[in-house]
């Protein structure tokens, strides 16, 4: 079975019983405080809490979805059996509808008559109790009723058997698994509770649990792992979604370990940048260059390097269309080039070593560039002294400190630059860059207006050092006319060299300036309205702002709109950059 199959049988099993498909999301995720997108249920997290209402937005109360997912935990793993660090997760939903009988049914339903598994090879999990939880009984008497064996219901505590939240705080409850052939499948959540803090929080047992209004359903199954179950595959990299790009590697003359990564880190790193992600040494742009430089390690070619982009862009392009061969491979090629140098002097110096420890190790990552997996990818066992990826982590956390504590003395106690929440600096050069994108965003949020309509109205936005993110309400997806229309009208009033001021004035004369304010923002007094222009009369822009921006629009550079995408009913996003 492969994984047009799989996911087939999937989507009309679950519409045959109310159910409605949602798109896949980004895996740049909506909440700040998770880095990517790691599981179906992301996107949906405000709707467990009814902050958003899924019949308006989704025309059901119970969906599906087959969503991108990405694990940042995995690396370190990834070239074993069954890890990865992209991933799709075919899952259903309920926000307030149907609760634990209907999810365990449809689930053993799903597994024994759609996908064929029968009974004796597997065995499932339930929730033992812990702290205020308590033991979930009811699950137990489900799988009892459906017709599994007691000695094939297992109990399991917290850390195991309950899931959530997903970033600082969120929907969270217990679970059951399903496991085939000893591999877990299917993770079924109860969504009964709230956690005001982290997992880790949660799991320390340091957090209040509060009920939520209304149960929800949150399922998980791993793509990868169930299509290696379903064939009897002894690992995911011999499954269709994998196997053209581990052969290759393999034809190139890769170990079979070394095939592996190359297999898993380029599809992951093409849908990194199919996402308007790019190699970087911050948060998910780091990430990438992390996965980018770990591939090309092997000196691979230019050529093997597109023919893998073309596999997956050929295996996966149908259903998601943002994934553009030239594009992808551009931003390979251009790491490739920055890195060579690096890799060559870095694995010279590491050559010359006999033994290398943590101290040794850092250095090279410091002075070099060289990333620490390559480090204990080419270093044996034997010429190790108490290499480990947690010893590395350590002592990249004393260096932060040390970095931070110098950032401190230098810029007046702040470990960053700028960090408003929306805008975040690490340096002084960050800031420069922030500011040029922060300027950039009100003149989008201007030109928007003058090309779609005055409806058009900021929800949104966080802006770092490489790219700007804005939200707005809008209904439909803009053409690629209107995208143009909107670069050229951004690009004009920066050719311009308009300057940029601000003024102070009480709130109530401030909005009668037609200046543009988030009208469920509880402001000040006195606000600041920041404008382009001459005059705040013959502004090109107005905004209520507490900046910084540029002092001229010609500081900004060249405008470009890098993607355009849906983040719920009647919201778009769009983010930028600037040259």
């Amino acid at each position: 079975m492969n994984q047009e199959e799989v996911v087939g049988k999937f989507v009309k099993f679950f519409e045959s019983t109310g159910h409605k498909l949602v798109p896949s999301s980004s895996l740049l995720p909506p909440d700040p405080s998770v880095l990517l997108t790691a599981a179906g249920m992301q996107q949906f997290k405000p709707y467990y809490t009814f902050e958003l209402d899924p019949l308006r937005d989704f025309g059901a109360a119970r969906v599906i979805s087959v969503q991108k997912c990405f694990r940042t935990s995995d690396i370190e793993e990834v070239g074993d059996a069954t890890h990865c660090t992209f991933f799709e997760m075919l899952g259903n939903f309920s926000f307030g509808d149907y609760f634990r009988e209907e999810a365990i049914a449809w689930a053993y339903k799903f597994i024994t008559e759609e996908l064929g598994v029968s009974l004796d090879r597997m065995y499932v999990t339930v929730f033992e109790g812990e702290g205020a939880v308590p033991k979930d009984e009811a699950s137990y008497d489900i799988w009892k009723k459906l017709g599994m064996p007691e000695e094939k219901i297992k109990w399991s505590g917290m850390a195991d058997n309950f899931w959530g939240p997903t970033g600082k705080e969120g929907p969270c409850g217990p679970t059951t698994e399903i496991y085939v052939d000893g591999v877990e499948v299917w993770n079924v959540v109860f969504n009964e509770y709230y956690s005001s803090g982290s997992r880790e929080e949660l799991l320390a047992l340091k957090v209040k649990l509060e009920k939520l209004a209304k149960p929800g359903i949150d399922t998980g199954m791993g793509l990868e792992r169930l299509l290696m179950t379903l064939n009897g595959y002894k690992n995911v990299y011999e499954t269709d979604v994998l196997f053209g790009l581990f052969d290759l590697g393999l034809k190139a003359g890769l170990s079979e370990r070394r095939a592996r990564l190359f297999a898993d880190h380029l599809r992951s790193s093409s849908f990194l940048i199919s996402d308007s992600i790019r190699p970087s040494n911050r948060e998910a742009g780091y990430i990438l260059r992390r996965l980018l430089r770990r591939m090309l390690a092997d000196n691979l070619s230019e050529e093997i390097l597109q023919k893998g982009v073309t596999w997956v862009v050929e295996k996966y392009g149908v259903t998601y269309p943002n994934l553009k061969n030239e594009e992808i491979l551009a931003v390979i090629l251009e790491e490739k080039k920055k890195f060579e140098k690096v890799i060559h002097n870095g694995l010279k110096e590491l050559g010359k070593l006999d033994r290398v420890n943590i101290e040794m190790a850092f250095k090279l990552y410091e002075s070099h560039g060289l990333p620490f997996d390559l480090i204990m990818d080419f270093v044996p066992e034997g010429r190790r002294e108490g290499l480990s990826y947690g010893a590395f982590e350590e002592r990249f956390k004393k260096h932060q400190e040390a970095s931070r504590a110098g950032a401190e003395k230098k810029f007046g106690g702040h470990g960053l630059v700028l960090d408003t929440g929306e805008l975040k600096a690490g340096s002084e050069a960050d800031l420069v860059k922030v500011t040029r994108l922060h300027t950039a965003t009100h003149l989008l949020q201007a030109a928007l207006r003058k090309v779609l309509g005055d409806t058009v109205s900021q929800k949104g936005s966080d802006i770092t050092v490489d790219r700007a993110r804005f939200d707005f309400g809008f209904e439909r997806k803009l053409t690629e006319e209107e995208i143009k229309k909107v670069e050229v009208w951004v690009n004009e009033k920066i050719a311009l060299a308009l300057p940029v001021k601000f003024v102070k004035m009480p709130l109530e004369e401030a909005k009668k300036t037609g200046a543009l304010f988030f009208f469920k923002e509880k402001y000040p007094s006195e606000v600041n309205v920041y404008f382009v222009g001459e005059s705040l009369e013959k502004a090109v822009s107005s905004e209520f702002c507490g900046g910084p921006h540029v002092k001229n629009t010609s500081e900004i550079g060249t405008f470009k709109i890098l993607k355009d995408e849906g983040v719920g009913a009647g919201m778009r996003r769009i983010r930028i950059n600037v040259f």
